[in-house]
């Protein structure tokens, strides 16, 4: 077996194998996989996966009315070994369980689990499942906290939380990275922190376990460049810098993001601002109210509150119509390549926008 990948330090804490259970969630389903691919080997060891590991899936939730229920799971944990001292059993689809009623064979479980076995469960949709994933229940979590388990979060988050989330991995990787590298794998990962695993493994695999490394070592081993965040756009575009939110753009297009996705995430940053504008809110909170925004950061009321006053009421609407005209083109009205009318749309807007240096500067995120 391969050394552990870097994701192993962070989502295979592994104090004791005698842990009753692991529970595995995030928001990447790569990042849980490699996760989950850490957790039983470690659980395995040098002991034989096809004696030791059971693996259930949404298909083995099923009754015979296509319910799910949580019986099998609760079986395969309360089955003692054979031939081996542990039994490794992964729970797969497990979100499919999302209330506390459905849970609770499994909080029942955990008030006595077998000693014998690891226990991994994995928080990921089921092929039935809608968009999103659904939370973890209350009672489940609790359930774990107290028996000794663990929950094991692979989100590896936004701004300063993704930059601590990278430093942990790259801190145990097999290969060291100067701070030149780290910038630059940093800067090229973006969003796709998922790709950090085989990057480390290519530049394991070619310059050897111990080897320290700059940015112009990693460099030709980087590939393309990973997707960015909407805001990323957005903000070049709120600067007035055509130049930047064409870069922007062009690594979004590049990273697989369609046109369209890319005006509906504009027709929501200026949407936002159209709300605003003639509202009459004064302030962040205000904002905040009028938006909606209930729960969390009412940093983007903020924010669009901000460019509601660098704007003005005729150039919000002027560019409303510029979106809207791009859409038309975008579902066939003029004979242009998508990504080009996407890219005139960046364009007008950030060259219509008065420039941050001409403001007196910008407010930093």
């Amino acid at each position: 077996m391969t050394s552990p990948p870097p994701s192993a330090a962070k989502a295979s804490p592994l104090p004791s194998p005698d842990l009753p259970i692991r529970l595995v969630k995030g928001d990447d389903p790569v990042l849980v996989a490699d996760a989950v691919h850490d957790l039983v080997a470690a659980l395995v060891s040098d002991g034989d996966p096809s004696l030791m590991v059971e693996e259930l899936d949404a298909s083995a939730y099923e009754d015979d009315r296509g319910d799910y229920s949580m019986g099998s799971l609760v079986d395969a944990a309360q089955t003692p070994p054979f031939l081996t001292e542990r039994r490794v059993v992964v729970a797969r689809h497990a979100s499919v369980f999302s209330t506390a009623d459905a849970v609770a064979p499994l909080v029942a479980y955990l008030a006595d689990p077998l000693s014998t076995t690891a226990l991994v469960v994995v928080w990921e949709k089921g092929p039935r499942s809608g968009a999103r994933t659904a939370a973890v229940p209350k009672k489940l979590t609790d359930a774990i906290t107290a028996s000794g388990g663990i929950v094991v979060d692979t989100k590896a988050g936004s701004g300063r939380q993704r930059t601590v989330w990278l430093d942990e991995h790259l801190g145990s990787a097999p290969v060291k990275l100067d701070a030149s590298a780290k910038a630059a794998l940093a800067e090229h990962l973006g969003e796709d922190v998922s790709r950090l695993r085989g990057l480390l493994e290519t530049f394991t695999s070619t310059f050897g376990t111990g080897a320290r490394l700059g940015a112009d070592d990693i460099e030709p081993y980087l590939g393309d460049a990973g997707d960015v965040a909407p805001w990323d756009l957005t903000d070049a575009i709120d600067r007035g810098d055509p130049q930047g939110a064409l870069q922007v753009l062009e690594r979004m297009l590049g990273a697989g993001r369609h046109p369209l996705q890319v005006t509906a995430s504009l027709h929501g940053h200026y949407g936002r601002m159209l709300r605003l504008d003639g509202s009459g809110a004064a302030n962040e909170t205000q904002a905040a109210e009028i938006l909606g925004i209930t729960k969390g950061s009412t940093f983007p009321a903020r924010k669009a509150l901000d460019q509601v006053r660098v704007l003005g009421s005729e150039r919000i609407r002027a560019f409303i119509g510029l979106l809207a005209q791009t859409d038309l083109e975008l579902r066939g009205a003029r004979a242009w390549p998508s990504d080009l009318a996407v890219e005139v749309l960046v364009a007008r807007l950030a060259s219509r926008t008065p420039k941050a240096s001409a403001r007196g500067g910008s407010r930093r995120r």
